[in-house]
C-alpha cells in the first residue's frame, strides 16, 4: 500500500519559516520524481517545486529564492523549507510522487496558514 504522509504545516506570521516533510512508503522512492503542490481556498492546485530522481530541482516563480525542496533517499522522504512566508502562501500543501507520468500518488495534504 502506497502512503505519502505530509507533516510540518501550521500557523506562522508573515516573514516566518516552516519546514514541511513528506514521508513515503510502498514505493521504490529512488525511482520517483517528487513534488510539492499547493491549493489555496477556491483555487486550483498548482505546482510549487519539483525534484527529480537525480536531485535536480525547479520552482514556481512565486516561491523562487524563498523555498527549497530536498530529498533523502535513505529516509524515503522529501522536504520543503519555506522562508520569508507571505499571506499568499496560505494553502494546503500536497506531496506528489511521479514515475514516468504513469504511477502517480498524492498525500493527504497539510495546512499552511500565514497570518499575523
Amino acid at each position: 500500500q502506497v502512503q505519502l504522509v505530509e507533516s510540518g504545516g501550521g500557523l506562522v506570521q508573515p516573514g516566518g519559516s516552516l519546514r514541511l516533510s513528506c514521508a513515503t512508503s510502498g514505493i521504490t522512492f529512488s525511482l520517483y520524481d517528487m513534488a510539492w503542490y499547493r491549493q489555496a481556498p477556491g483555487k486550483q492546485r498548482v505546482l510549487v517545486a519539483t525534484i527529480t530522481v537525480g536531485g535536480a530541482s525547479n520552482y514556481a516563480d512565486s516561491v523562487k529564492g524563498r523555498f527549497t525542496i530536498s530529498r533523502d533517499n535513505a529516509k524515503n522522504a522529501i522536504y520543503l523549507q519555506m522562508n520569508s512566508l507571505k499571506p499568499e502562501d496560505t494553502a494546503v500543501y500536497y506531496c506528489n510522487a511521479n514515475r514516468e507520468t504513469t504511477y502517480i500518488f498524492w498525500g493527504q495534504g497539510t495546512q499552511v496558514t500565514v497570518s499575523s
